[in-house]
């Protein structure tokens, strides 16, 4: 997995889209408009992930969007819910993984050290 060193914090994200939205007087959509929303952005993953994965490829005529446009698309939409409703991402990605990695610890097997330093 490759990371950018020069990543933006969930708080700088949410604050990135926040600045956006806050210039135009409609502001946030409502929650229902936003799951909405978010489902769209989900089903048009999906299909990205049909297209690369699936028996359906894409036709010549369908533009040519890739999933890391989808997963910012949703991400967008994610922080935009998350803004509306006053909910720190950090908090809530904090909370799941502590869900994670205390309830759900054991619940798959785990790799070996060994295998785990293999590629190092």
């Amino acid at each position: 997995m490759k990371f950018n060193h020069n990543a933006l914090t969930t708080q700088e994200m949410q604050e990135r889209v926040d600045a956006y939205i806050s210039q135009f007087k409609e502001g946030y959509f409502s929650p229902l408009s936003m799951m909405a929303r978010m489902t769209e952005e989900v089903g048009e993953l999906a299909r990205e992930v049909n297209h690369y994965y699936g028996e359906k490829p894409k036709k010549d005529s369908e533009e040519k969007n890739t999933m890391e446009e989808e997963l910012g698309d949703l991400l967008f939409v994610m922080m935009c819910f998350a803004n509306s409703l006053d909910i720190d991402m950090t908090n809530s990605f904090e909370t799941v993984m502590n869900k994670f990695e205390t309830r759900d610890q054991n619940r798959w097997t785990k790799k070996d050290l060994e295998e785990e330093h293999k590629d190092d």
